[in-house]
């Protein structure tokens, strides 16, 4: 009897551990930041095994290891009992490579309905031939990929190219509205003015691996060198278009990306600079200054050590910084260039993530457009890394598809319009492709459609805005009057925020009463004369 009752207990204790374990891990993904669930996928691969009194030996032939996919649009491991992404939502069989994210994210194959003319265009201004927006585009650069197994998919892969492409295609922008210009790699002569030999032979050195790896995230396989000197390639090529008038500008959709790459270093998946290979092209094609508007989420430390003593590039980075404690841990708002070049440099490193359109707006409005036409600049370069989006699994920021079409329109009133795109990060496939194709459609003479007097900046935010004012006030004499009255105005902003939610007629009581065992009373009170004053 005792055994019977011992056997029923157990079973009752190992069912009861196998319906809590689902319940468990569901609680623990959801206290997780999105950045915690990316880099601890272990966590959820197997449920919690420290109550093994359930376990039987002769029933492990009817035990079958749950099937797992990755999504397809985020990379994030899901399990088979599900059809959507855990993380994005996005459909496991999502048709986002052939139709972009104009396929429908909860389904496989309804697509939402794609208008590709815009209305008010002529048939010779929808034409690619009569297009002044040049598209640079190999599908060569598609080989370059991680070949060795990894428990997980790497986030710059392939797809992130064809989901791109797939959008333009589907909204008849490219091929259509834009034309291509040959693809051709880059000489060693034109490399050698941005990295040192050594540098450039290490990256040649990998056409003879099968697979390779620069730092533990930088890889390498047999067609990577070619894929970047394709893509360095058609960088230099669409400046010089945009410089010539060839080409009144241009969108570089290339791979492998480059704003991490040094002088002599390969990381961050980046093998050439492609921004900094642009900016030196263009200047041997007539532009005497060149500006590079780095957004992407990250710094790009590279392209700021290739001109930290050049006058003649002026470099700005909008990235994630958190006190250097985000990758890859440069950026500082005191980083301004050196030896006769201060001031050349400008960082606006965010202190935490979530940024989104707001502060991006306001930094451009304070701080980047003023420096800008001070500096007044030949060529505009954007390091378009599309991983500050909305939904990105290693920015973890917020910005929309509308706000990076601002931020576009806002640059193409430098340069007389000479505007260069070219695309470095961006890991979850419909944010890339949806971002991509507004730039574009900005690039083609569309209005962006973000109402400008929505852009109040977060705390964060301003005080980050602050900071980099405080010091570039030094090296651009239009930043002073901009720094005084925004330190005046939003004190004052501040102050009164602060006096109205004083006047909601809290009840001020002791920290240990407030907590303590009549909080239920406290908050009683509270509610009740927060009715009262209203």
């Amino acid at each position: 009897m005792a055994t019977e009752t011992t056997q029923t207990n157990a079973l009752t204790n190992g069912e009861a551990h196998k319906q809590d374990a689902p319940l468990k891990r569901a609680r623990l993904q959801k206290e997780l930041t999105f950045q915690d669930i990316y880099e601890n996928q272990d966590m959820f691969d197997d449920d919690d095994d420290e109550d093994d009194s359930d376990w039987d030996p002769y029933e492990l032939e009817k035990c079958v290891e749950p099937i797992k996919w990755f999504c397809i649009n985020c990379t994030m491991l899901n399990l088979n009992d599900s059809v959507h992404c855990y993380v994005c939502g996005e459909h496991k069989n999502s048709k986002i490579l052939t139709h972009g994210f104009f396929a429908s994210p909860s389904a496989e194959d309804c697509l939402i309905e794609v208008q590709p003319k815009t209305k008010g265009l002529t048939d010779s201004q929808d034409s690619a031939t009569n297009s002044s927006t040049a598209i640079g585009f190999d599908e060569r650069m598609l080989l370059h990929a991680e070949v060795e197994m990894k428990p997980h998919p790497h986030p710059e892969r392939p797809d992130r190219l064809r989901a791109i492409a797939a959008s333009l295609a589907t909204a008849g922008i490219f091929p259509g509205r834009c034309y291509s210009i040959p693809a051709r790699e880059i000489t060693t002569e034109e490399l050698i003015t941005v990295h040192t030999s050594e540098h450039i032979e290490s990256v040649e050195a990998t056409s003879g691996a099968l697979c390779s790896y620069f730092t533990p995230d930088t890889y390498a396989n047999e067609h990577s060198a070619h894929a970047a000197r394709l893509a360095a390639g058609l960088c230099a090529d669409l400046a010089s278009a945009v410089v010539s008038g060839r080409a009144k500008n241009g969108f570089a959709l290339v791979r492998p990306p480059g704003h991490h790459a040094g002088v002599r270093d390969s990381m961050g998946f980046c093998l050439h600079n492609n921004a900094a290979v642009a900016a030196l092209a263009a200047q041997a094609a007539g532009a005497r200054k060149v500006l590079i508007l780095d957004w992407d989420v990250h710094h790009g430390n590279g392209t700021q050590e290739i001109f930290d003593q050049n006058k003649s590039v002026l470099y700005i980075s909008l990235h994630r910084h958190e006190r250097g404690n985000f990758y890859p841990g440069t950026g500082a708002v005191y980083e301004v260039g050196s030896k006769g070049a201060e001031g050349y440099c400008v960082n606006i490193p965010w202190n935490q993530g979530g940024v989104g359109d707001n502060d991006y707006i306001f930094a451009f409005q304070h701080v980047v457009l003023p420096i800008a036409f001070e500096f007044a600049p030949d060529l505009t370069i954007i390091s378009a890394g599309f991983d500050a989006a909305r939904g990105d699994p290693l920015g973890c920021c917020d910005v929309t598809p509308a706000g990076y079409a601002q931020m576009t329109q806002m640059l193409s009133v430098l340069s007389g319009g000479k505007l260069l795109v070219i695309l470095e990060g961006g890991y979850n496939l419909r944010s890339i492709s949806s971002s991509a194709t507004s730039v574009i459609k900005v690039l083609l003479g569309e209005s962006p459609g973000y109402e400008l007097e929505n852009s109040s900046p977060s705390k964060s935010g301003l005080q980050t805005i602050l900071e980099v004012l405080k010091i570039q006030k030094n090296f651009w004499p239009s930043l002073g009057p901009i720094f005084i009255n925004l330190l005046s105005h939003w004190k004052t902003y501040y102050l009164e925020k602060k006096r109205k939610h004083s006047k909601r007629g809290r009840v001020q009581a002791p920290f240990w009463w407030r907590w303590g065992r009549k909080r239920l009373l406290y908050h009683y009170l509270n509610g009740y004369l927060r009715t009262r004053s209203k």
